[in-house]
């Protein structure tokens, strides 16, 4: 079954065997694991570069609850693992950030977008070490192995993040990517980009779903990147 999941804070397209539950359950927990470190790194960067608006939320924390958008975080993904159903649209709770509280707003603004697509690539080096490092044993019938389930976890972790951060960095708003790009660009021509294309943002990506398009900007860079990590 393929499992492609967009949301405001990634996409994720691997396969899963059917109705296996085991894989299921190891999908979604790094799927929440990864949403939370990814939302939590924007909420402390914008509380370290001087907006304190994320942390009176309580949203610089590890704690999934205070990041989980319960039906765009929990209820489509499930729904989607669970039935043949290809496309998913879901979302987290994105982070606040008050721009003009931030020190040095502009290139502030362009540090806090680009923390979270910076976790998910420190989460993908992370899986990619401890890959590495852990011998896996051949299963044997009576017999307990942990490394085996630890190696999936771990190969899930990887995919997922190194997806989620080319996911977020691809330049449309209103992912971080579009945020980056708009912040990097002279005040004047960033104003520009961000009025033109934030509008059509999501159509946009639609049509990167719905075509090959995707393929050439997220899943052959996601391959090479892949290949280099393991």
């Amino acid at each position: 079954m393929l499992f492609l999941r967009f949301s405001r804070v990634g996409l994720n397209l691997y396969s899963l065997p059917d109705f296996d539950f085991a894989q299921i359950f190891i999908a979604f927990i790094v799927l929440l694991f990864s949403l939370t470190i990814h939302e939590a790194a924007h909420a402390w960067t914008a509380d370290a570069l001087g907006d304190p608006t994320a942390r009176t939320l309580g949203r610089v924390s590890l704690n999934p609850i205070v990041h989980i958008d319960w039906i765009g975080t929990v209820l489509f993904p499930l729904l989607t693992m669970l039935t043949p159903l290809r496309f998913l649209i879901g979302w987290a709770k994105p982070v606040p950030v008050n721009v003009a509280r931030l020190r040095h707003k502009r290139r502030d603004y362009v540090l806090v977008a680009a923390a979270g697509p910076g976790s998910n690539l420190a989460l993908a080096v992370v899986a990619a070490g401890a890959l590495k490092l852990i011998p896996v044993s051949p299963v044997t019938l009576g017999h307990a192995n942990v490394t085996v389930p630890i190696a999936s976890i771990l190969s899930r972790a990887l995919q997922l993040n190194v997806l989620l951060a080319l996911f977020n960095l691809l330049p449309i708003p209103p992912l971080d990517g579009g945020n980056v790009l708009g912040g990097l660009l002279p005040r004047a021509l960033g104003s520009r980009y961000d009025t033109l294309i934030r509008p059509y943002g999501f159509i946009l990506l639609y049509a990167l779903m719905l075509t090959d398009g995707l393929d050439y900007v997220l899943f052959r860079p996601a391959s090479i990147l892949l290949s280099w990590l393991r």
